[in-house]
C-alpha cells in the first residue's frame, strides 16, 4: 500500500469534502462497466478502465424492529476513489453497504449513485462482493461454474463480444486460477477465505459495476493477505472504479483508502445546544 497517500475521515455533517478527492449481485449489465462510461461518471474517470460513478448519501439511517441499525451517515465518494467503513460487529458496517447497493432501503435521508435515487435504478450500476449472508457461493460449483453462471445473464452476443471478459475480471481481482489447488475447476468450498474475497469482486466486475461494494475485507485474512488485497481495491479505484469497502481494523486500510468512514456516527448537537453551552459558560 502507499503509505504516503492521503485518507480524509468522513465527518458526520459534511462527509467527504466535495471534489474528486473523494468517488448485487444483479443480472443487469448496464452500468458504468468496463470501457464505457455511464452517465453520472465524472470526467476523472473518463478514460479509465472502470466507469465508476458519483454516490452521494445525506443523513442516512436505516431503523429495524430493534431500533437504529445505524444514523447520521453522510458520505461523498467521487470516481476513483476507495471509501473504507470502519466500525465493530453490530455497528451496521453491512447494512450501510447494503444501502448504498440499494439492497436495502433507507428510513432517513438522501442517497443518489450515478444520478439514480431509486433502490431499483442503483441495483444497476452497483455490485457486490461477496457478502456471506447475502451472496454466499454454492460450495458444490466449482470456480469456473462460478464465473459461468455470472456471465449466463449477459447472454450470447455480450458473451462473444468480451471473449476475455473472465480473464480481465479475475486478473483485475487479483486471483490467479493457476495458484489455485485444481486450477479453475477448484470448489469454492476449497477456497481460502482471502481467494473467496478474490472470487467475488472478480464475479462482481463481470457485471460491470460503476460501484463495487466490499464487505469484511480483512476478516478471516492473514495481515499479509490483507496488505494485498487491499491494494487490489485501491487498484481498482485507480483505475476508475467507485469502489466502498467495510473492515473491522481502520489502521489497515488507512495507506490505501480515499476516505475512512467510521460507524457508529456520533449524533449531530441538537439546534441550540451549542449557543447554550457558550451562554453557560460565559455565567
Amino acid at each position: 500500500m502507499n503509505a504516503g497517500r492521503t485518507t480524509d475521515v468522513a465527518t458526520p455533517s459534511a462527509g467527504t469534502p466535495d471534489g474528486p478527492s473523494g468517488g448485487g449481485v444483479d443480472d443487469t449489465c448496464d452500468g458504468g462497466g468496463v470501457d464505457d462510461a455511464s452517465d453520472g461518471t465524472s470526467g476523472e474517470a473518463s478514460g479509465a478502465v472502470f466507469g465508476g460513478v458519483e454516490l452521494k448519501a445525506r443523513d442516512l439511517g436505516v431503523r429495524g424492529a430493534h431500533g437504529w441499525v445505524y444514523r447520521h451517515v453522510s458520505l461523498h465518494a467521487a470516481p476513483g476513489t476507495l471509501t473504507v467503513v470502519t466500525g465493530e460487529a453490530g455497528s451496521g458496517r453491512t447494512s450501510l453497504l447494503l444501502t448504498l447497493a440499494g439492497r436495502m432501503k433507507p428510513t432517513e435521508g438522501t442517497l443518489t449513485v450515478g444520478g439514480l435515487a431509486t433502490p431499483r435504478g442503483i441495483r444497476r450500476i452497483a455490485a457486490l462482493g461477496l457478502f456471506p449472508e447475502v451472496n454466499p457461493f454454492d460450495d458444490a460449483l466449482t470456480v469456473r461454474e462460478h464465473l459461468q453462471e455470472r456471465l449466463r445473464p449477459h447472454g450470447f452476443l455480450w458473451r462473444r463480444r468480451h471473449p476475455d471478459a473472465v480473464r480481465s475480471a479475475l486478473a483485475h481481482a487479483g486471483l490467479d486460477p493457476d495458484a489455485l489447488p485444481r486450477g479453475d475447476r477448484t470448489l469454492a468450498r476449497e477456497l481460502t477465505r482471502a481467494q473467496a474475497v478474490r472470487l467475488g469482486v472478480a464475479l462482481a466486475l463481470l457485471d460491470q459495476p460503476g460501484l463495487l461494494l466490499v464487505d469484511d475485507a480483512g476478516t478471516g485474512i492473514p495481515a499479509g493477505r490483507r496488505r494485498e488485497l487491499w491494494d487490489v481495491l485501491r487498484g481498482l479505484a485507480d483505475q476508475g472504479l467507485t469502489v466502498v469497502a467495510a473492515c473491522t481494523d481502520a489502521e489497515e486500510a488507512t495507506g490505501a483508502a480515499s476516505t475512512l468512514l467510521p460507524l457508529p456516527v456520533p449524533a449531530p448537537p441538537a439546534p441550540g445546544a451549542g449557543d447554550a453551552a457558550e451562554t453557560g459558560e460565559r455565567r
